[in-house]
């Protein structure tokens, strides 16, 4: 542990809660030895309500999961138990009934077959056709139309929403991740939460992940906040549904920031625990760190259909792509980041990053809605270059 580098990042944070960016919130930073720094600021609660916020606070990393469940798909791949071309309709057959929307007829849905049939792959890299309400127009309304739930509802109906288009030809961002947990289900015989707990939590020492909060650690867990139009924080009642009908892999874990630690490690690492445990090969960790879009194109903007989640998402003016579970920085960021780094997010204002090039990663964890507010990107941000600038090498 470096003193300098949790004094650096715990700055950040410092000044982030006393503005009122965040009500508070921890950052971790790892090397290839471990955790770097780690500092928590702030309280559960807005406005001085709450209690202090401890490097040990557990939070809903949300689409944090993606990564989690991608892998366990590619530690399967690796036991030669599945392929990145097998069709997703080969394992679950349930996928070869999803449709197209091919637009609408008043209030119906126009629905069609698909002209392609989704791989393993495809939805590793959000290509398989799947979408989110809450970027999608097309959705939002077939959600209002036929009742269908989403997703944050827990119940498995929500994954048989139809497809925004053809697998294979353009990115979108959906449930992709949700269909590939079943898919590892179904491949290793045990449920999600089980899966991860046996070959991921375990080997890696993340003792505080799981798909499961007991209602007494929700309670002392920080409450969902909502930015108010005059730029305040509001606790919201927002929460995962106690006991949802599968393991969502696209959003339904809990973490704290030293467990995600761990687990950025062993990516940055090469795919070992610190105790030099295996969980992925050197070389599958360098393919799911690889531009696997090909002519697809990253978007630029993803526009936001629903405001109270996310804000538009104005993407940097970078090269950037997807690789097998994570998004890729294709450009060194000046004074971050590193060509090749994979990231992403959690919709409640959660980011991580790990760069294999520089040997360092971290994340950010607070809980505030809508996604990509500004005060939190850039004290996500901050903690970044705190990072680097703090870094040796």
């Amino acid at each position: 542990m470096d003193d300098s580098m949790s004094e650096a990042i715990g700055a950040v944070l410092e000044r982030a809660a006393s503005i009122g960016a965040v009500p508070g919130a921890v950052a971790i930073v790892v090397d290839r030895d471990g955790t770097r720094g780690i500092a928590a600021a702030g309280s559960t609660r807005a406005n001085g309500g709450g209690v202090p916020l401890g490097t040990d606070a557990r939070f809903r990393i949300a689409s944090m999961t993606k990564a989690l469940a991608s892998v366990a798909a590619l530690q399967l791949m690796e036991q030669g138990r599945l392929s990145l071309d097998d069709e997703v309709g080969s394992v679950l057959p349930a996928w070869n009934d999803l449709q197209v929307l091919d637009g609408w007829d008043g209030d119906q849905p126009r629905l069609r077959a698909p002209k392609t049939r989704a791989t393993i792959r495809n939805l590793l890299t959000h290509t398989a056709g799947h979408g989110y309400w809450f970027v999608s127009s097309d959705l939002t309304k077939y959600h209002e139309v036929t009742g269908t739930p989403n997703v944050l509802s827990g119940m498995r109906t929500s994954l048989t929403t139809p497809l925004q288009s053809d697998p294979g030809t353009r990115w979108e961002y959906g449930i992709n991740s949700d269909w590939l947990g079943l898919v590892v289900e179904q491949v290793s015989g045990q449920t999600l939460d089980a899966y991860l707990s046996d070959h991921l939590f375990t080997p890696l020492g993340m003792k505080n992940t799981s798909f499961v909060a007991t209602p007494d650690e929700r309670a002392t867990m920080m409450p969902v906040h909502a930015r108010t139009p005059d730029g305040g924080l509001a606790v919201t009642d927002i929460d995962w549904v106690p006991e949802p009908e599968w393991a969502p892999a696209g959003h339904g874990s809990f973490s704290t920031a030293e467990d995600y630690g761990l687990f950025l490690s062993m990516l940055v690492r090469g795919g070992t625990s610190a105790d030099g445990t295996r969980v992925l090969d050197e070389d599958t960790v360098a393919l799911a760190f690889s531009d696997q879009l090909g002519a697809v194109q990253y978007p630029a903007v993803i526009e936001t259909c629903a405001p109270d989640l996310t804000n538009t998402i104005h993407n940097l003016p970078v090269r950037q792509s997807w690789g097998l579970g994570f998004h890729l920085t294709l450009e060194d960021l000046e004074g971050m980041r590193r060509a090749g780094t994979g990231d992403w997010a959690g919709i409640f204002n959660c980011y991580y990053w790990a760069d294999r090039t520089a040997g360092i990663g971290g994340a950010f964890l607070t809980q505030v809605l809508p996604f990509f507010d500004q005060g939190c990107v850039e004290t996500a941000v901050g903690v970044e270059q705190a990072a680097y600038a703090h870094s040796v090498g």
